[in-house]
């Protein structure tokens, strides 16, 4: 479940940032931007997760 609320809201936050930054360059929206961040955000959020910020009272 909380793999599906990464992905859930790096794909919100990443529509958020392809749409205000491509209006501010006058720029149209871009799905496929927003695809490519979402994955971008997703698979280091879950890298750091996972690996380097691990919970020192779960060891």
């Amino acid at each position: 479940m909380r793999l599906i609320w990464t992905a859930a809201w790096s794909f919100m936050l990443s529509a958020m940032i392809v749409y205000v930054i491509g209006s501010m360059a006058g720029d149209a929206f871009s799905i496929s931007g927003t695809i490519a961040l979402a994955i971008t955000f997703t698979l280091v959020t879950v890298i750091l997760s996972e690996t380097i910020l691990k919970d020192e009272s779960s060891q």
